[in-house]
């Protein structure tokens, strides 16, 4: 996997994936930026996000489930000091469909969790406190 990532002027910066998508990264006034893009570490928990999400719903369309919606809410704390690293990180699915059983959805989040998101276990292991849960909803 490559990525690069591309200096514009102020805290402003390009980053391309390997895969050719580009993002805006930025800072806040404050800090030299003009809050033009998200920031780096919004990133890093919209990875952590993303990666968990892809998992559930693939685990849940593989079941054959009727999954009509799926939102990830995720909120961090960081640490209060520098460098300023995520302390704890909760993920809360509201995942939408027919007929969904909850304990298939208890099951994706699971193995998410435990198995599949290379993001959220990779931030397990360097000590990040990292926890889930979920809501079903009839749609």
């Amino acid at each position: 996997m490559q990525a690069t990532v591309k200096w514009v002027d102020g805290r402003l910066f390009v980053g391309e994936s390997g895969s050719g998508h580009a993002v805006v990264m930025d800072g806040p006034p404050d800090h030299g930026g003009r809050n033009m893009g998200a920031r780096p570490m919004e990133m890093i928990l919209l990875g952590v996000g993303g990666c968990s999400s892809y998992d559930v719903i693939d685990i849940l369309q593989k079941g054959r489930h009727d999954v009509i919606d799926c939102v990830a809410e995720l909120t961090a704390e960081r640490a209060d000091a520098i460098p300023a690293v995520f302390s704890k990180i909760h993920l809360h699915f509201k995942v939408t469909g027919k007929n969904l059983p909850v304990a298939a959805v208890e099951r994706a989040v699971k193995l998410s969790a435990e198995k599949y998101c290379s993001a959220s276990i990779m931030l397990a292991k360097a000590g990040v406190e990292i926890s889930h849960d979920f809501e079903v909803m009839e749609g």
